[in-house]
């Protein structure tokens, strides 16, 4: 402010001169009416015309202080405004800088504080004044607005005002983030906003991608946790400023909420939050999985869910079919096993990120396995129950009456015979029923019990019945063998049971032509 800086050697008037350049204006506050009151001259008076409710800290002698002013002569005719010149002034207090009157006048100030000060000429400039500019011996009235405070010995402050109550792991040098932020200067004056762009900000922190407070701010915070990062500018962008909305010499405010964090050496993490008291089978590479899951980013923000849509997913392992730390974490885990997956980006999406997923983002999996198999896998049969007399087993060509019911490995139920109170009747081999259950079905005597478990691919394969049974799905069927009738024998059509008749030919040959045919036979 060149209308109130001192100057020992060397005439003011030149320090005014830049006051007639013209500059693009800003809104100047009004200045308040002179006060009735008396005033003596002799020392400096102010009226403190607005206080902020909250003053954190006040201007001392020794801090560096950014403010605007509007100068005028007690009649109200204006010789000088920092408004008008678009920028602020900047200046350290109480090192001679300033007119007398000014440097005691703006101590006290807080960010956001008006006041109106009257500066006598001893305490201004005096008998001499400036050339074409202030008269001798004049009374100067400035109207002034604080806008920064800061000292050389500040450091980052930080406050935090939500802290979540998990907080497994805080930021540490290297670790890369992505937050959301409002950037304010300390009057309150919003100069950037993650939230505006609607994206995060992504960054390490600790390795000089930031600014130097900002890095320094960061570090121990938990994902989820809110804080509010003050920053002086020689921790920020200096005496320059960033060269667009940030000008020299302010301190920041940054109003912080951390989304997501990891270190490019993160692995995947595995928490078993369900694992059944039996497991006889885990998964292995090659395997096919189908399973519930939700999807989430590390802030609990849903990207996806096979429950909305109603369907397990269905999947290989091992072989590359899903990203790298899914393919990883379904490794090792039972049916009916509910577990928690942790993947960092570089095992994930990586930094473009697919659909709602943003780049860089860290994902948390709730796995809930349904079932699983390989494509190697045979019928698997397990016997309950066999009576002591079980000479006649079941074979190809037999009639068999049987009850069932049948589940999914998860224990869903599929359908049962006993609810109906009527058996299930085959020809064993002639395709009535699915592959696997012919073959679960075989060398079974009646009143044997047993359970036979039956791979997709010897079930109903990919496709499944629709409305009944899930594609890709393990079926298991608990059998009771009720009741068998012996087929033909390798090579026959039928066996004749009742009394021969001697005209047995002719009584077959309908059409009398000498041949018989498989229509012309009538079985009751």
């Amino acid at each position: 402010m060149p209308s109130v800086r001192r100057e020992t050697r060397r005439p003011r008037s030149p320090l005014l001169l830049a006051l007639l350049v013209s500059c693009v204006a800003c809104q100047a506050p009004p200045v308040p009416a002179s006060e009735e009151e008396a005033w003596d001259g002799q020392d400096v008076h102010v009226e403190r015309s607005e206080v902020p409710p909250q003053c954190p800290r006040s201007a001392r002698a020794g801090d560096f202080v950014r403010y605007h002013y509007l100068g005028a002569f007690p009649g109200g005719a204006q010789f000088d405004s920092s408004y008008d010149r678009g920028s602020t002034f900047n200046v350290v207090l109480g090192k001679g800088q300033l007119i007398a009157g000014m440097d005691k006048a703006l101590l006290g100030m807080c960010v956001n504080e008006r006041r109106f000060v009257k500066i006598p000429p001893h305490l201004g400039y005096g008998n001499e004044g400036v050339a074409g500019v202030v008269p001798p011996n004049s009374i100067l009235h400035f109207d002034v607005l604080m806008v920064d405070i800061w000292n050389s010995e500040d450091q980052v402050q930080i406050q935090t005002y939500y802290t979540p109550e998990n907080c497994t792991r805080t930021i540490q040098v290297s670790d890369f983030v992505r937050y959301h932020y409002n950037g304010t200067f300390l009057d309150g004056t919003l100069f950037d906003s993650s939230h505006n762009r609607m994206r995060t900000y992504d960054t390490y922190v600790g390795i000089g991608w930031l600014i130097p407070g900002m890095d320094k701010g960061l570090l121990g915070m938990c994902v989820g946790e809110k804080r509010i990062i003050t920053v002086p500018p020689f921790l920020a962008y200096g005496e320059d400023g960033d060269g667009k909305e940030i000008p020299g010499q302010a301190s920041l405010v940054f109003d912080v909420v951390l989304l997501d964090l990891h270190n490019p050496k993160d692995t995947i993490t595995v928490e078993k939050q369900y694992v059944p008291e039996s497991c006889e089978r885990q998964s292995q590479v090659g395997d096919f999985l189908r399973y519930h899951y939700n999807g989430t980013l590390l802030d609990g923000t849903l990207f996806d869910s096979s429950y909305s849509r109603n369907r397990t997913y269905d999947t290989y392992i091992g072989k590359g079919y899903v990203i790298a730390g899914m393919d990883e974490g379904l490794l090792g885990v039972c049916i009916g096993e509910k577990r928690r997956i942790t993947i960092p980006p570089h095992l994930g999406y990586g930094e473009e990120g697919r659909g709602n997923i943003p780049g860089s983002a860290v994902l948390v999996f709730n796995i809930h396995i349904i079932d699983f198999h390989n494509p190697s896998d045979s019928v698997a049969i397990t016997t309950h129950y066999k009576p002591s007399n079980c000479s006649v087993l079941s074979k190809k060509g037999d009639y068999l009456k049987y009850h069932y019911n049948a589940s999914l490995l998860d224990g869903t139920l599929l359908d049962s015979t006993v609810s109906l109170g009527k058996t299930y009747n085959i020809v064993l081999g002639s395709g009535q029923v699915v592959l696997g259950m012919d073959m679960g079905l075989r060398d079974m005597c009646v009143g044997e019990k047993r359970t036979v478990i039956i791979p997709p691919h010897l079930g109903y394969g990919e496709a499944g019945v629709e409305g009944e049974v899930p594609g890709s799905a393990v079926l298991v069927f608990d059998i009771e063998l009720h009741d068998l009738v012996s087929g033909l024998p390798e090579g026959y059509m039928f066996v004749w049971h009742d009394e021969v008749s001697p005209k047995l030919f002719e009584e077959i040959d309908k059409d009398n032509n000498g041949e018989v045919l498989l229509e012309e036979i009538v079985v009751c």
